[in-house]
């Protein structure tokens, strides 16, 4: 798939077959992961697959916006090191852009999914960090929730104009 069309036709995906994620695939999304831009090059980011149907159920109690993960392939849980990166600006931004290259690779690969913010709902982050008992000094700042999609989405063209400043506002 183009770039451009990926990018203009990725869609929030929230309805899921229930189909299992290919490892094949799975490794292809984690690698766009990792290939995402980080301020410095520090690479402060970690990845937790999330497939266990108890972990999910009870993510699904927690987090109000996760009720399609049951149906969901997996779920990946991406995570910053803040002893790695102490700016957490740069950390969240760092775990930002390795989430949408999951989101543009799993739409590339004809999959669905959604990116499930977690950072900076503290109750979120709490949650989270709990149950996949992570240590201290990692923070979960997102979740890309994947699968196989049930339908299609049209794409939405989002260009404003009116948001467009050249120089000065």
């Amino acid at each position: 798939m183009d770039i451009l069309e990926a990018i203009n036709s990725r869609r929030s995906i929230r309805k899921f077959t229930g189909e299992v994620i290919s490892d094949e695939n799975l490794k292809t999304i984690l690698k766009a992961g990792f290939q995402a831009p980080s301020a410095h090059n520090i690479q402060p980011r970690d990845y937790v697959v999330i497939k266990d149907t108890e972990i999910i159920r009870k993510i699904t109690e927690f987090h109000q916006y996760t009720k399609m993960l049951p149906k969901a392939g997996c779920a990946i849980a991406v995570c910053g090191d803040k002893e790695k990166q102490s700016n957490i600006g740069f950390l969240v931004e760092d775990c930002s852009a390795s989430i949408q290259n999951m989101l543009l690779t799993a739409h590339g690969l004809g999959l669905g999914a959604v990116w499930c913010g977690i950072y900076s709902a503290d109750n979120l982050v709490e949650s989270m960090s709990k149950l996949l008992k992570l240590p201290g000094h990692i923070v979960p700042i997102g979740m890309v929730v994947v699968g196989t999609k049930v339908e299609d989405k049209k794409p939405i063209d989002r260009y404003d104009e009116t948001k467009v400043h050249f120089n000065r506002w």
